[in-house]
């Protein structure tokens, strides 16, 4: 590992950070799958990982079920194809529940991941979400069917881009809906698989919800027809764990482009975030740290940080 002093000041506050997470008492959880029993309103554990010589962040994030999008915003200044030996990696494991329905199925754009809530406990897994803000649907539904091995038939919206695309594809490799498929009382929009992994954490398809192998897997198991789905924006997320406030902010949609293109991101303070920090802190008001929801603004890395003093 690197020695401390050589790694830049912000950085090191930002491994301080996740290595005070990753001491919890979410610590033991198990790294494919944020979960929690009584979870309250934060699950998982921050980890940290010393970069080997062959190490990418889009194979990192595939190893550790992560998104590709909150790696990469975890670890600013971070090369995501050449990352030098020894380099201190954070892996943002740790989740705040969003707000409001926390019942079967909710979908979260603001965070790129979903959750699944059953009998007291609750899972969450990366997800890869739709390309145009517009496809992506707020609201409530339901499972309406199962399918191992589903076949797919390209949308016309697909077609129209890939005219060569036969009328149906076969289960198979070649197949995006990979190994199994949960349909949805709205039409054209499904939770499934993927033969893509390296499309999860990112926006890549026209509306569906692509989950890894392993994750659909366990899903498809325990989500039966009927089960409620919610799909919410919240990329700001406010919670209480062990008598502690803590705030997590994402990239904007538009900021996670912008930091797979290798570009420079102008991080704004989320509009009405003090207002919604006040209500969320209740009583605990006169405790909170506005210097580290500033920081927290600012740099928008998708970490759970403790606001109150």
């Amino acid at each position: 590992m690197k020695d401390p002093g050589e790694i830049p000041i912000d950085r090191r506050r930002l491994v301080a950070s996740a290595a005070a997470l990753a001491c919890s008492a979410f610590a033991g959880l198990t790294p494919r799958r944020a979960s929690a029993e009584q979870p309250g309103d934060l699950i998982g554990a921050m980890r940290l990982h010393v970069a080997r010589d062959d190490d990418t962040l889009p194979d990192l994030a595939v190893d550790n079920d992560l998104g590709y999008g909150e790696v990469l915003a975890a670890n600013p200044g971070v090369d995501p194809w050449l990352i030098p030996r020894g380099t201190v990696i954070v892996l943002p494991a740790a989740h705040l529940l969003p707000a409001g329905v926390r019942r079967g199925i909710v979908v979260n754009f603001g965070d790129q991941r979903l959750y699944f809530f059953q009998r007291g406990a609750v899972s969450s897994f990366p997800i890869g979400i739709a390309v145009e803000e517009r496809d992506m649907r707020v609201g409530s539904t339901r499972i309406l069917r199962k399918q191992e091995h589903p076949a797919w038939y390209p949308p016309p919206s697909v077609r129209e881009e890939s005219p060569w695309l036969p009328d149906m594809v076969a289960p198979g490799p070649d197949n995006p809906l990979g190994s199994r498929a949960l349909y949805l009382e709205w039409p054209r929009v499904l939770i499934h698989g993927t033969n893509k992994p390296y499309g999860v954490g990112r926006r890549v398809s026209h509306g569906c919800i692509r989950l890894y192998e392993p994750d659909i897997a366990a899903l498809y198991r325990d989500a039966a027809v009927g089960l409620p789905v919610t799909f919410v924006f919240e990329p700001v997320k406010l919670g209480w764990a062990s008598g502690v406030l803590y705030l997590e902010i994402h990239p904007t949609l538009d900021q996670i482009d912008a930091l797979e293109n290798g570009e420079a991101v102008d991080r704004d303070e989320p509009a009405g975030l003090r207002e919604l920090v006040l209500a969320v802190a209740a009583e605990a008001a006169g405790r909170i740290d506005w210097d580290v929801v500033a920081l927290a603004a600012r740099r928008r890395n998708g970490i759970p940080v403790a606001i109150v003093r």
